[in-house]
């Protein structure tokens, strides 16, 4: 480990990790625009990734990089399928609010 990285204890990580989670929640709970929603859920896998990069580095092995790598490449597949909705939800709706929209019709 560098000297940096050993100076600063795992539970630094976790509460960063849970701050950084508990934003992403709020913003999901409280916001009714589709594109906070795509936020709120980044912040939170951005939450998952600095859990699995603070166990790597606390435990001296590669495997949680390359868990947060596969949660990066999940988190561009979902906004790239979250930005097709929101412009669907935009051009049949006129706006991004997510409860505008009553039922799925064609």
């Amino acid at each position: 480990m560098t000297a940096v990285a050993a100076s600063i204890p795992p539970s630094w990580y976790l509460l960063l990790a849970s701050a950084v989670f508990c934003i992403g929640l709020f913003g999901i709970l409280t916001r009714r625009s589709a594109l906070y929603f795509l936020m709120s859920v980044e912040l939170m896998m951005n939450a998952a990734n600095i859990n699995f990069v603070a166990f790597a580095l606390y435990y001296g092995d590669l495997t949680g990089q390359v868990f947060a790598l596969f949660v990066i490449a999940l988190a561009a597949a979902e906004v790239a399928i979250g930005i097709g909705i929101i412009l669907v939800l935009y051009r049949n709706f006129g706006t991004t609010d997510v409860t505008v929209p009553a039922e799925m019709r064609w």
